[in-house]
């Protein structure tokens, strides 16, 4: 009983704030994100609003996601998640799909963001053990990415997925520190909840493994390693073909017809959708677009979408990040934390970028990877603690593009608010 115990009180730790820092962490973002996504749900129906099932603003789907947890094939297990969600929400609501319902949805969403906020700054104090000033630098910066802010009050896979994602990685950050193996059932929980809400993301829970201590140096140590993948592999796919009443041909159609749905976008250059949507939308916002919708069943709506930047400081704001991260890779390339978090960017490039899967919304997919950029910000800190003059520089950098950041942030807010305003009153 101890031991459950112990085990019971460690994840608390680790999901929830444990010190006094973390707790003023917590405090500041919930209620930064708190007021706006409160404000959003109270005075606005575009949380949710049961005309329109998908594509009211950036591509996502509020209403098809909590309905039905999205498209089997994409979300295999994320059905059984979101029937909890909705109905712990109509609960609260007394079964009405109302402001209250709405409001339930957004502090959710709050909830889960500030906790993913916490989770990097767990990280960069206590894995990368950078000083605490450092520390909040890197998480404010962190805090005001256009993903955080959006997805702070937009019930949504991506938002349950960012927070697990940092969760999961911060986790076997923990194990590798420590030169401990990650247990056969962490494995299959993060396969279950990681996976089950996007398939593609399970292959990032293995990544950690394979840097485990003397994995390749004893047969032993491989052979345990493999088994452990193993048991979390079948438990996820019997789950996964009892969703679809093992109906596994479905997969591969419906995987296809998914594929030539969102790969094939000439309408715009790619390097500019790279840059503009999959490595800048979801951290600095651009202009936005409007279009006309409808939920073919007779209603027509606005939907909002991000554009491609038209300012040259976004391109140079974006390809400054882009260098500092990959200093941070050059500088750090032996290091097994840094190894774990590239690959798994490298994943996340490889579907968007090479095969093109959504790239032209790719700004959505920042709840994937966008953890990213400030652990990577945090190790290149972490190689330069002893050179005064390059850490006094990263941290005049650091501070030029927060303040960038959120100034224009800032306003591309006010825009949506704009758009708010005029059609989802």
């Amino acid at each position: 009983m101890s031991f459950i115990k112990t085990k019971f009180v460690n994840f608390l730790r680790l999901v929830f704030p444990s010190s006094y820092t973390e707790l003023s962490v917590f405090l500041f973002f919930i209620t930064c994100y708190g007021i706006l996504g409160s404000y959003i749900a109270i005075h606005y129906r575009i949380i949710f609003d049961s005309r329109i099932p998908w594509d009211a603003y950036f591509s996502f789907d509020n209403k098809s996601i909590l309905m039905t947890g999205g498209s089997f094939e994409r979300h295999p297990l994320s059905y059984y998640f979101f029937n909890w969600i909705r109905e712990f929400c109509l609960f609260i609501s007394g079964g009405k799909m109302d402001m209250t319902f709405r409001l339930t949805l957004a502090w959710l969403s709050n909830i889960i963001i500030t906790l993913n906020v916490v989770q990097i700054f767990k990280y960069l104090k206590n894995i990368i053990r950078l000083p605490l000033p450092y520390s909040l630098l890197i998480t404010l910066f962190f805090g005001i990415f256009s993903t955080n802010i959006i997805l702070s009050f937009t019930p949504e896979n991506f938002t349950y997925t960012l927070f697990l994602l940092s969760l999961y990685n911060h986790y076997a950050a923990i194990k590798l520190k420590k030169e401990e193996k990650i247990p056969a059932a962490a494995l299959s929980l993060a396969s279950i909840t990681i996976g089950g809400l996007t398939i593609t993301n399970i292959v990032k829970v293995f990544i950690p493994v394979f840097f485990e201590k003397d994995l390749f140096k004893s047969w032993k140590r491989l052979g345990g390693a493999i088994l452990r993948g193993t048991i979390a592999i079948l438990i996820y796919v019997l789950l996964y073909l009892y969703r679809i009443d093992f109906k596994y041909q479905n997969i591969f159609s419906k995987t296809n017809q998914q594929y030539e749905k969102f790969s094939n976008v000439e309408s715009m250059p790619t390097w500019d959708m790279i840059l503009s949507f999959f490595f800048g939308g979801n951290i600095l916002l651009p202009s936005f677009i409007l279009s006309d919708k409808h939920n073919m069943k007779g209603f027509n709506f606005k939907g909002l979408y991000m554009d491609l930047y038209s300012s040259v400081f976004s391109y140079i704001f974006i390809i400054i990040l882009l260098i500092l991260i990959s200093w941070s890779y050059l500088k750090n390339f032996k290091n097994k934390w840094v190894q774990v978090i590239m690959i798994s960017f490298f994943f996340d490039i490889f579907i968007h970028c090479i095969m093109r899967f959504g790239l032209h919304t790719s700004y959505i997919y920042g709840g994937h990877f966008v953890f990213v950029y400030p652990l990577l910000i945090g190790w290149l800190f972490y190689a330069y603690k002893f050179s005064a003059k390059t850490i006094a520089f990263l941290t005049l950098v650091t501070s030029l593009l927060i303040t960038y950041l959120f100034l224009n942030n800032l306003f591309r807010m006010s825009e949506f608010f704009w758009f708010l305003e005029t059609y989802y009153q």
